[in-house]
């Protein structure tokens, strides 16, 4: 804790869950000496938070009989927010996120009222996501200075180990951050390669905020860039399909990371690229809207491969 204002309210809360705590446990818990823990007490009593003190080298704090914060409210609607979001937070892979979720979850229930806890509770004991296959970095230290400096617009130097288990070195300038596909990815520009690039979190070895400034380009949305460059990555076949669809309905019968989407003449252009003919030749059955290919002739090879097997199982 760096902030007085942070450390006022953990002495708060800190009386709120013991009950009465001594000068010297205080100081203890806050890493701080006795006498900044009594100039804490005087900024809670003045911010009206009604205190008692016992005297001597052993005397403690405590909070008045019987004074509690007034309820923390919220609508049906940000109770169900708040309930799925904690949940959701479970499972994006964050370094030590159950007990920060329970740590969270407890420090609200304790001053909600009675009926909107037990819907916060209901929810997280019935609620189910499924946001299996996460990778989790080995802490929330680079995800927590590469926010804090995309915020910023401050360039960052970056030692990253790459999947060769090869560790290098550079400056980059932090775009966004971006959760796709169980992993965390920052997104931006490195001025090793002299592009733009996304690194995992989860192989990041450290972070160092610099004193340089960038500019990130107007609207720029990590999570698009991420998926676009996953989807052209290049491999064994470039594939065109033309989709005998608006570019609305395309986009809600095609995931994004299948192939980049463009409005053209007579319906949507489909840019893709796969190694696997017969898995992508599967994705295009599944369309609700038809379609034709445009290259290569060997998915529609695929495609008619995929038509035999299916009427074949349909007669068994």
């Amino acid at each position: 804790m760096s902030r007085p204002t942070t450390r006022v309210l953990t002495v708060l809360e800190l009386l709120q869950t013991h009950g009465r705590m001594s000068g010297a446990e205080l100081a203890r818990r806050l890493e701080v000496d006795r006498r900044t823990v009594r100039r804490y007490i005087a900024m809670l009593e003045d911010l009206g938070i009604p205190l008692t003190a016992e005297r001597g080298r052993d005397g403690a704090y405590m909070l008045v009989a019987g004074f509690k914060l007034p309820p923390m409210m919220f609508t049906e609607d940000e109770a169900l927010a708040l309930s799925v979001g904690l949940l959701a937070a479970r499972g994006l892979g964050l370094a030590e996120a159950a007990p920060a979720v329970a740590s969270a979850q407890a420090k609200l229930e304790r001053v909600m009222p009675a009926g909107l806890k037990r819907r916060v509770r209901a929810v997280d004991e019935t609620v189910a996501l499924d946001l299996a296959r996460s990778t989790a970095p080995g802490d929330n230290a680079a995800l927590v200075t590469l926010s804090a400096a995309s915020q910023a617009q401050r360039r960052v130097r970056l030692r990253y180990r790459a999947a060769e288990h090869e560790e290098t070195e550079r400056d980059f300038d932090p775009y966004g951050l971006a959760w796709r596909a169980g992993r965390w990815y920052a997104v931006g520009v490195c001025h090793l390669r002299n592009g733009l690039r996304s690194f995992r979190l989860d192989r990041v070895r450290s972070v160092q905020p610099l004193e340089v400034s960038f500019s990130r380009p107007e609207g720029f949305d990590a999570l698009e860039h991420l998926t676009r460059s996953v989807a052209t990555l290049p491999r064994a076949y470039a594939i065109e399909v033309l989709l005998e669809a608006d570019l609305e309905t395309a986009r809600r019968g095609v995931f994004p990371a299948f192939g980049v989407l463009e409005q053209v003449d007579g319906g949507v252009l489909l840019r893709g690229q796969s190694d696997d003919l017969g898995w992508f030749a599967r994705e295009l059955a599944r369309l609700p809207f038809p379609f034709r290919i445009k290259q290569p002739d060997a998915l529609r090879e695929e495609l008619a491969a995929c038509a035999r097997r299916l009427l074949q199982r349909s007669r068994s």
